[in-house]
């Protein structure tokens, strides 16, 4: 490595380095260890290869310098040749070494890559559902890539940087101390000069590199938001294009100006560095040549050393950065060690067992249930606060009681925020409860397993989510091995067939951001198509129909009768007169459940129900859609 890559290095590694240093842990560097075990075999060929590249490396020298001297000598032609050959072995040697240390390097980098990405992926999927509302994605997608990749940069570069360095250094000192003391010492008080101004024009870099980075920042949230397909939507209806042009133009020319900046510091900085290598081998030459001329030294001597400064500096101005490097991939480490070691507060315990196939009952026996506040589920970077809230917002859920018998169906009915949702999210143990019990076929679904309350129960929700892929993927998702008949079947009852296959792709037909190339119904439809192919036993139906127009609402309400018939349900009504044949009608008011009973019984009460259904029917006329 020459002078000029050796400084240009320690100035990438220190506009690249982290704010947020942190000293040493022995924790923390055992953890790495530990992460790292699985590779021993190859930490270890890839240090002891490092370790021979670096020897090789100043061999060479030598004997450059011994071909200098035979050609001067007058030495026979066989000599010079032997020694030429011996520099093209070296050479042969180090493309060789350099080839497998670099096989070694992906070996080991992107084994650890995977590793951590799949262990944090892993571990973040068994995060609860509050977790997911408090924290940025951009932030948790960064930790899968840009701290897993400083991550294994303290494996795939500072720890062969580190090592191969100090060879090369010790090396090289020994052997110019042996050529010349002299000349050595002028190489050695030279060094300043070269690594202070790389160290200071590295810091001055950072801070533009930090600015240029946040104003992108700024403009991918930008564009993240106004080129999704509800933030376009928002745009042409409410926005105004000229303004947002303007303002995305102005960070964008902010970013240009940065980028200017950096250039010719960069280029000021790497042409001082060119002239101030070119002035140290001067030196050297000088000296050297005038030591030759004295007779003191070989000029193949005088060659070696001017050969040797650069395995001299190079190493020298790479360690100088070390630190930064080092101390960056252990804040990465950190930042990931933080996300694994956030233990989910629902997790599945080491003695639950599956439920057996049939008829299942859902019950609510005395459910007390708070969400948990931020510092229970999240992380201040995360949500990108300097601390999190601690503050207990209370109790949501007050002794909640009901049963659904397989077969029936009971509705929930109540103001918006009267924690209608929260019943519905605690059955499929989005939530756990903070006392009480939530059963399913009769046992507490904190002694089940996750995979048989996903096959016991199935819920439909009122955003109607999809992923941008495929129909066939969409549907497939519970249920992975379904055939084409059985996705046409589902698709069928849920009265969407004959649109889909009248699609160009069917069921290849990619949906869109969201599922945002279908319509409200046609999405909802899709999911009730998903549910129907699990095939569960109890169903939840969390308002499911509550943002679709009336014709809409009839064809949802026609897939939803398909998806409850003969399962247990529990459905959270926007329309009341769709559940007027509920076996069993439930008013949740403030978390409570203040009455029950019939379509008939309830309003013959004249409570809370019938208050109700006399303000949403005010106007006397008729609902076109269908009781359940």
């Amino acid at each position: 490595m020459s002078m000029e890559m050796a400084a240009w290095n320690s100035i990438y590694h220190a506009m690249h380095a982290r704010e947020d240093q942190r000293p040493f842990s022995l924790p923390l560097l055992r953890r790495i260890a530990a992460f790292a075990r699985p590779y021993t075999r190859h930490v270890t060929w890839y240090v002891a290869l490092s370790v021979a590249t670096a020897a090789l490396a100043v061999a060479s020298p030598l004997l450059a310098g011994r071909v200098v001297d035979a050609v001067i000598d007058g030495s026979a032609l066989r000599p010079v040749l032997l020694l030429a050959g011996a520099i093209a072995a070296i050479a042969v040697a180090e493309a060789a070494l350099a080839l497998t240390v670099r096989w070694l390097s992906a070996r080991l980098g992107e084994g650890l890559i995977l590793d951590l990405r799949t262990t944090v992926y892993d571990h973040v999927q068994r995060m609860p559902v509050a977790f997911f509302t408090r924290t940025r994605t951009g932030a948790l997608v960064s930790r899968l890539n840009n701290d897993v990749i400083g991550a294994q940069r303290a494996f795939s570069s500072v720890l062969s940087g580190v090592t191969s360095n100090l060879v090369t250094l010790a090396l090289a000192l020994a052997v110019m101390i042996s050529l010349s003391w002299q000349i050595t010492l002028l190489a050695l008080a030279l060094l300043p000069v070269f690594v202070l101004p790389a160290r200071r024009m590295g810091a001055r870099l950072a801070r533009i590199e930090r600015e240029r980075t946040q104003h992108n920042a700024a403009m991918s949230t930008q564009m993240t938001e106004r080129f999704s397909a509800p933030g376009a939507t928002l745009v042409k209806l409410f926005g105004r294009p000229a303004e947002e042009s303007a303002e995305f133009a102005r960070r964008a020319g902010r970013v240009r100006d940065i980028g200017v900046r950096t250039a010719m510091v960069q280029e000021v900085f790497f042409t001082a560095l060119t002239l101030v290598s070119a002035l140290a081998l001067a030196l050297v030459y000088g000296l050297g040549g005038f030591y030759a001329l004295r007779g003191h030294l070989d000029a193949g001597t005088v060659v070696a050393m001017g050969m040797l400064l650069t395995r001299l500096y190079a190493p020298l101005t790479a360690l100088a950065s070390a630190r930064v490097e080092v101390m960056s991939a252990l804040v990465s480490f950190g930042r990931v060690f933080e996300i694994l070691d956030l233990a989910p507060l629902v997790d599945e315990r080491p003695s639950a067992r599956a439920l057996p196939q049939g008829p299942a009952s859902l019950e609510f026996d005395d459910v007390v249930f708070g969400y948990p506040s931020a510092d229970k589920v999240s992380l201040a970077s995360l949500e990108e606060v300097a601390t999190l809230d601690t503050a207990d917002d209370g109790h949501v859920l007050h002794g909640v009681s009901f049963r659904v018998e397989p077969g029936q169906m009971v509705a929930l009915v109540g103001s918006s925020g009267a924690g209608k949702s929260t019943i519905a999210q605690l059955a499929p143990r989005l939530y756990d409860v903070d006392a009480g019990a939530v059963r399913l076929g009769g046992h507490d679904v904190r002694d089940l397993t996750f995979d048989t309350i996903r096959q016991t129960l199935g819920m439909v929700t009122q955003d109607g989510h999809l992923f941008h892929e495929t129909i066939r993927a969409n549907l497939t998702l519970g249920s992975p091995g379904a055939a084409d008949d059985q996705l046409w079947d589902a698709l069928r009852r849920a009265r969407l067939d004959t649109l889909v296959a009248a699609l160009p792709d069917g069921l290849d037909t990619v949906v869109g951001e969201r599922g945002y190339r279908f319509s409200g119904g046609e999405r909802q439809r899709l999911t009730i198509a998903r549910l129907l192919l699990t095939n569960p036993e109890v169903v939840i139906l969390d308002e499911a129909t509550s943002a679709l127009d009336s014709t809409s609402e009839a064809a949802v309400q026609e897939a939803l009768a398909e998806a409850m018939r003969g399962r247990t349900s529990l459905v959270i009504a926007h329309r009341l007169s769709t559940i007027r044949a509920a076996d069993a009608i439930l008013v949740v008011e403030h978390g409570r459940i203040v009455e029950r009973g019939t379509h008939t019984e309830l309003l013959a009460r004249g409570g809370r129900y019938a208050e109700l259904y006399r303000t949403q029917f005010a106007t006397g006329e008729p609902d076109p859609v269908p009781a359940l």
